[in-house]
């Protein structure tokens, strides 16, 4: 006769059957159950994905977001284009708006966040290990690329290549510009070049202009030496030269004062000698003709007594005449 089960032991069964259910979706499941609220993007890359895994983080410039939740290989056997979709899921519980309040509703900011350069791009975790992560930044300069394919239902962000991918990129354009130059055609023109430089420094006029040049040059050299070495005593003569000449020009001007204020008083003296001339003249112009010899005698007078005048005004304006002549 058989042993009758008991109920406690049935029940006590059936509830650690359940707590070990629970306890194997929670671990196997990833803890997704209690994430329902994350939002899940696919991301294009063009990069190798060698490195990235699945549960690799999301950061938005060093800061944990999300993580890695499917990687994936499309092949499109028309155009022979593979295609790489990276899962992503985004945690809102880690973004928060300037009000400190958790933006559980950044979904629908999406095209304003792309429209301002949000970009994914592949960063690398560790040099030793090679391992990948997907980090968001801004990146305005770089124009959003979508890859246009329908996959599982879910929302594309724009994804840039990283940084060795561009440096590659732009060394594969310098390096297919240097192919396109005439290479050949430049290392012809630069020999020739150099062939026609080593002709004419090799030539006699070459030659013979290097020896004028150098005597030159020397000559040169012996003239500053011999200015140099007579340079002090030429500025002392320069300087007493300077000097003399200033206290001529002192005397000068000291002396020609009472000359000239001879000179002015015989101008008038003449002037007015001529004036009593010319009233003689008028009292006897009815015996004397206009073309007599004392008319001619009268203007041969005046016209020094002008000439005396203009030397005086001279004379005032420049007195180092004396010494220079007078400029022409």
């Amino acid at each position: 006769m058989s042993k009758p089960v008991s109920p406690l032991a049935i029940g006590s069964f059936t509830l650690g059957a359940l707590v070990l259910l629970v306890a194997g979706m929670f671990v196997f499941g990833g803890g997704s159950l209690f994430n329902a609220d994350k939002l899940r993007y696919v991301v294009f890359f063009d990069s190798s994905l060698n490195g990235l895994e699945i549960g690799a983080p999301v950061k938005m410039q060093g800061v944990k977001i999300g993580e890695v939740t499917d990687i994936s290989l499309l092949l499109d056997p028309k155009s022979a284009k593979i295609y790489k979709p990276v899962v992503i899921d985004i945690d809102p519980n880690n973004l928060a708006g300037p009000d400190l309040h958790i933006l559980s509703d950044i979904g629908k900011y999406r095209d304003n966040l792309v429209s301002s350069g949000f970009r994914a791009r592949l960063e690398i975790q560790s040099l030793l290990t090679g391992l990948l992560y997907v980090d968001f930044d801004l990146y305005p300069d770089k124009a959003p690329v979508y890859a246009g394919l329908n996959y599982h239902n879910l929302p594309e962000l724009p994804g840039v290549p990283t940084t060795t991918d561009e440096i590659r990129n732009v060394a594969e354009e310098v390096i297919e510009k240097i192919r396109d130059l005439p290479l050949e055609q430049m290392i012809k023109d630069l020999s020739e070049s150099l062939r026609a430089v080593k002709t004419l420094l090799t030539s006699v006029d070459v030659k013979e202009s290097s020896a004028m040049l150098k005597n030159t040059l020397a000559g040169m050299d012996q003239t500053l030496k011999t200015l140099n070495a007579n340079l002090d005593r030429l500025l002392r003569n320069t300087d007493r030269t300077l000097n003399n000449t200033n206290d001529l020009v002192v005397n000068v001007n000291r002396e020609i004062k009472p000359l000239l204020v001879a000179v002015e008083q015989a101008v008038t003296t003449a002037n007015s000698a001529l004036q009593t001339t010319q009233q003689s003249m008028e009292n006897f112009g009815a015996t004397v003709g206009p073309d007599s010899a004392l008319n001619d005698t009268l203007r041969s007078l005046q016209r020094a007594t002008r000439s005396i005048r203009d030397l005086s005004d001279y004379l005032q304006r420049h007195p180092e005449a004396l010494l220079s002549g007078k400029e022409e």
